[in-house]
């Protein structure tokens, strides 16, 4: 893989699909090449996974059938569309990905961590070269997920305690691999967080 691979973590609510999109933005006026993608989803199939694991009945799915449903869209999501960006050379921005289990299956959902780093190691192998982390408030970000209202809300509808914990093993994840992750203060305006992020990605890019 000769490109870069970047990703957004964070609670929901917390801006970080919006920070993506204006890196994106930016890294392209900028002239570089750049694949904008998500998770769950950024494929076709993965897309069809998301729409089961996003909406409904939060108690419909256990965390451990959930952490097999990721899994499954994010191996597609890597196959079809961040392992062929990353070979042309491309930037790969993508809100969410492996860390979000870690933390929403194998810290907040149940104690399954261990399986989430074992299934990791087996069926997807790659790890971003960056990650952001936008970090806020849970009762904040949890008033502005709510708030957007729409059918993906099944996360959202477990309630402020779940948030809380995540928030807390984020930045709990954040000293774990202190190398690769970039915390960011996401309490302020989005243009303000929007400027500390680029700077951050623009030195990152620097070494290739």
């Amino acid at each position: 893989m000769t490109g870069k691979f970047l990703s957004f973590e964070g609670i929901d609510g917390s801006g970080k699909s919006t920070q993506a999109r204006l890196l994106t933005e930016a890294l392209r006026a900028a002239g570089h090449i750049v694949c904008l993608t998500r998770e769950p989803g950024g494929s076709p199939g993965a897309e069809e996974i998301r729409r089961m694991v996003l909406e409904g009945d939060p108690d419909k799915w256990s965390a451990e059938t959930e952490l097999l449903l990721f899994n499954a869209a994010r191996r597609d999501h890597l196959e079809k569309t961040i392992r062929p960006a990353l070979a042309r050379g491309e930037i790969v921005i993508t809100d969410r990905f492996a860390d979000s289990s870690r933390m929403y299956q194998g810290l907040t959902r149940g104690d399954l961590r261990a399986k989430v780093d074992a299934l990791h190691a087996l069926m997807i192998g790659v790890e971003p070269d960056l990650t952001f982390l936008i970090d806020i408030d849970a009762a904040v970000g949890l008033s502005r997920a709510v708030g957007r209202a729409g059918k993906e809300q099944r996360f959202e509808d477990m309630g402020l305690a779940l948030q809380q914990k995540a928030r807390a093993g984020f930045l709990a994840l954040a000293r774990e691999y202190p190398l690769r992750f970039r915390v960011i203060d996401g309490a302020r305006a989005p243009d303000v967080v929007a400027n500390d992020v680029l700077a951050v990605a623009l030195e990152h890019l620097s070494r290739r």
